[in-house]
């Protein structure tokens, strides 16, 4: 369970879950929510929300009975009343003989009660009405792991001497060739909303030499699915001085190691709450090829991509000969992966310039997909660090070299063998929670057709 220290605001405020550390018979002070009023024959009990969870508050006087019928639930309150335990009160312990004062006017009644366990709507009422639906315990919990994550991905990578950077998100040219961008007026001129930090994030590693993001990121989808979002969170990493793909794979263990622990410490009840099954990370993660692969699921060797149906074949295979959530598909067609990957081969850092097949020629790539519990969760890999590999890169893709000249700039003046990885992490937190829709785990997502609240 985490630890938290005592509040120590100047009027002495008391939070829910430090209810019960209060001497019985002390006074006490809750601010809160109305999250629920049960009203008996004789007695009305009145359970707060605030941050830390619930407090139990015992009615029993006349005149605060009519006080809290006219606090509707959800009504922003201040309640002072005397500790008393009660082994049956959230966390043992509830405040009898209260007086209640409303910090706020009555509050409206929200589309479906939050106290129930599960919220009694649909996704289209929930995501419609978000700023009051994420209230409900079940809703806030998943973000709650969401925040979890984010602080072990800065803390795993931070101990690993990772500087963070914030980059731009209005860009001149698109990250990625192929993929769909929103373009914007950017004061007469056309720009774009980054896909990625990618760009940046290597031409940081020739400053910082180890760098990581946590930010949004844009995808103008056209189509409409379950595991889909316009805008999602990105976990980016990226470092030097690398051998090849595998020493970026053992980084983003370390980074999955350090989001499960961080959920374990600061957001246990939130996980127990959604009946969250934490996997297990093993020092190593399973590895397949990507030929190998097209083999065990039975599909066209020449096929460049996986479908979701081999994902969870993949998947199934791995949690019974590697009893693993995890499975790394390295390999792929250099043709699926960006102009920026590695080819497959002989370590970059060993050897001659032109130690590894041609980028024109090489068919599979130093890159790789992380797969976790059927799902492709990252994708990651080596990147090309050498001038004369860009220019034969951009003659493969078509790419314009003027266009990505402050780019390119970063590898003329010398950069080390690098590469990153980048995880989803609505999706990450999907796959936890076991979310049939990953807007169900966005805060306010942004899809095809939703662009509020």
């Amino acid at each position: 369970m985490p630890t938290h220290p005592p509040s120590s605001t100047p009027d002495a405020r008391v939070l829910a879950r430090e209810l019960a550390a209060v001497p019985a018979g002390a006074t006490a002070t809750l601010r809160g929510w109305v999250h629920r009023r049960r009203v008996l024959a004789s007695v009305t009990f009145v359970v707060l929300r605030d941050r830390s969870g619930l407090a139990q508050v015992v009615v029993k006087s006349p005149a605060a009975i009519d006080a809290v019928q006219a606090l509707p639930e959800e009504t922003v309150v201040e309640v002072t009343g005397t500790v008393c335990a009660n082994a049956s009160a959230p966390g043992g312990a509830e405040l009898v003989d209260p007086t209640f004062s409303a910090l706020t006017e009555p509050a409206l009644a929200p589309r479906a009660p939050l106290w129930r366990p599960t919220f009694e709507a649909g996704l289209p009422t929930r995501l419609d009405h978000a700023a009051v639906t994420l209230r409900h315990p079940r809703h806030r919990a998943a973000w709650q792991i969401a925040g979890a994550s984010m602080r072990g991905f800065r803390s795993a990578l931070g101990q690993l001497e990772f500087t963070e950077i914030a980059t731009p998100k209005l860009v001149g040219a698109a990250t990625e060739s192929g993929a769909t961008v929103f373009t914007v007026d950017y004061f007469g001129r056309t720009a774009y909303l980054a896909q990625s930090p990618q760009l940046y994030k290597q031409m940081l590693v020739g400053v910082f030499e180890r760098v990581f993001e946590v930010g949004p990121v844009f995808r103008a989808e056209t189509h409409d699915t379950v595991r889909h979002l316009a805008q999602y969170t990105s976990l980016d990493a990226e470092m030097g001085f690398i051998r090849d793909h595998r020493d970026v794979l053992a980084v983003l263990r370390t980074a999955i190691a350090g989001m499960v622990a961080a959920i374990e410490t600061d957001a246990a009840e939130a996980a127990a709450l959604l009946g969250v099954q934490l996997p297990r990370v093993p020092e190593e993660f399973p590895v397949i090829h990507f030929r190998d692969a097209l083999v065990m699921v039975g599909a066209d060797p020449d096929e460049p991509d996986l479908s979701p149906a081999h994902e969870r074949t993949l998947s199934e295979w791995a949690a019974k000969a590697h009893d693993s959530d995890f499975l790394a598909v390295e390999g792929y067609p250099m043709a699926k992966r960006p102009f920026y990957t590695h080819p497959e081969g002989a370590p970059a850092s060993e050897g001659p310039p032109n130690d590894h097949p041609g980028v024109a020629t090489a068919r599979y790539s130093n890159s790789f997909d992380l797969l976790f519990r059927g799902l492709e969760l990252t994708t990651g890999g080596q990147r090309l660090h050498r001038p004369s590999d860009y220019v034969a890169a951009m003659a493969r893709t078509g790419t314009d070299p003027s266009v990505l000249a402050g780019y390119l700039e970063a590898f003329a003046h010398g950069m080390p063998p690098h590469g990153g990885f980048a995880i989803g992490l609505e999706r990450w937190v999907g796959r936890l929670v076991g979310a049939e829709n990953i807007r169900e785990v966005a805060l306010f997502p942004r899809d095809l057709s939703r662009l509020s609240p």
